[in-house]
């Protein structure tokens, strides 16, 4: 499938797509972004009035006791290590940069806890710098629109979707797609009845119903 169809029939879908993690500055959006690691953005909004209460910069993160640090967001899974990840992001930013968050992506990626995509979010969203976040629901829209292969590493399917979409698509394309897979085209149980896509689908599922439609 082309880019320009998927972006027309995004642009359709979600016009209003956007960062779902809720923030009020660069250095509460990266801490977010870490918890959301292998959890749901609700999630962290739950947890993240309360952590930014008690501690609303590095300095007061990086100097908080690890143990009322977990307390503070012990509903998510893997709680004690993104708690150690938070804080030691929060003492680097401190020793390195002043405690404020950097806007250069060899600078973001040497924070712990900040890998490629958390870079890429903190770029685009809080510096709009035009980046484009592969995320489980990017790299599963990729995969099942044809715009990546089904064994594509998530390096390899960021690049082929920036070779494929404009750059200055790239921010709102990376929401929209989030959106697309979070909605709508969900890893189970996708809504195909509502996916305009759903004829030129590559999802494994659809082969199979290709085939037993044709009775082959």
């Amino acid at each position: 499938m082309k880019a320009e169809t998927v972006l027309e029939g995004l642009d359709a879908l979600f016009p209003d797509a956007r960062c779902e993690l809720n923030h009020r500055n660069s250095f509460e959006l990266a801490v977010a972004v870490i918890l959301s690691a292998q959890t749901t953005d609700a999630s962290v909004n739950r947890v993240t009035p309360g952590l930014f209460e008690k501690y609303p910069d590095a300095a007061s993160l990086a100097s908080a006791d690890i143990h009322e640090i977990e307390r503070c967001i012990a509903s998510l899974g893997l709680y004690r290590n993104k708690a150690r990840a938070i804080q030691g992001m929060a003492k680097a930013l401190l020793e390195k940069y002043h405690g404020e968050i950097p806007s250069a992506r060899k600078d973001l990626e040497s924070l712990p806890g900040v890998g490629r995509k958390c870079a890429n979010v903190i770029l685009s969203e809080c510096f709009g710098i035009p980046a484009l976040a592969v995320d489980t629901h990017v790299s599963r829209v990729s995969r099942r629109l044809g715009l990546a292969r089904p064994d594509d590493s998530l390096i390899t399917v960021e690049a082929k979707l920036k070779r494929k979409i404009p750059r200055d698509r790239w921010i709102h394309a990376h929401h929209q797609m989030i959106f697309f897979g979070r909605y709508l085209c969900h890893s189970r149980n996708p809504e195909c009845g509502r996916c305009p896509f759903a004829d030129q689908c590559r999802a494994p599922e659809k082969k199979k119903e290709k085939k037993t439609a044709s009775g082959k």
